[in-house]
């Protein structure tokens, strides 16, 4: 079995947390793990994004082929579109629907969001808002996490439950209970 995401998003959204999370999971379940990343991290609000590619068998690039992702998982949604060309047919395709407007010329908001119904498969939630309303403002990319868990297949729900608890340990109880409670809220949120 193999799982080839992409995370997209800007910096300081927290899409190499996901990454990190992501890949906590898999290494504690002895499944194999190749990771690139692009990110403009120096700058907050510089492109952010990984290619992470899963698998039960031997991985031979970091990198996954135009038409060959099998999910995409962004915190923004110009962002998302931006890679939808890496996505195969069947692929999906787990945003936020808050736009991070960091450029002047940003896209047409109500034409966005048509173009990514339109796709195939979606999940598309306003995670942001769903994490100010719970009181986790610092956990919307853990809300976008829980929300992407059924699609990743390759993990489960659990494990990546308990790498949030693993990857959140030093920051204490609290940080851990707060981000499940966040992923817990992204995994209830898709049926």
């Amino acid at each position: 079995m193999k799982k080839d995401i992409i995370l997209a998003g800007v910096g300081g959204q927290g899409i190499l947390t996901i990454a990190t999370i992501i890949g906590d999971a898999a290494a504690r379940r002895g499944i194999n793990l190749k990771q690139a990343e692009v990110h403009g991290m120096s700058q907050r609000g510089g492109d952010v994004q990984s290619n992470l590619r899963l698998s039960t068998d031997e991985i031979y690039s970091d990198l996954i082929a135009q038409g060959a992702a099998d999910l995409i998982i962004s915190m923004e949604p110009m962002e998302a579109l931006r890679y939808v060309g890496y996505l195969h047919a069947e692929g999906c395709v787990v945003t936020s629907s808050h736009p991070f407007k960091n450029i002047p010329n940003y896209p047409d908001e109500e034409a966005l969001m048509a173009e990514l119904q339109a796709l195939p498969h979606t999940a598309i939630m306003p995670i942001e808002d769903v994490a100010k309303e719970n009181s986790l403002p610092k956990s919307a990319n853990i809300i976008l996490l829980g929300m992407a868990a059924k699609y990743i297949e390759i993990l489960s729900a659990e494990a990546l439950r308990e790498s949030i608890a693993h990857v959140f340990a030093s920051k204490g109880a609290a940080v851990v209970e707060q981000n499940q409670r966040a992923f817990d809220l992204g995994l209830n949120a898709v049926k």
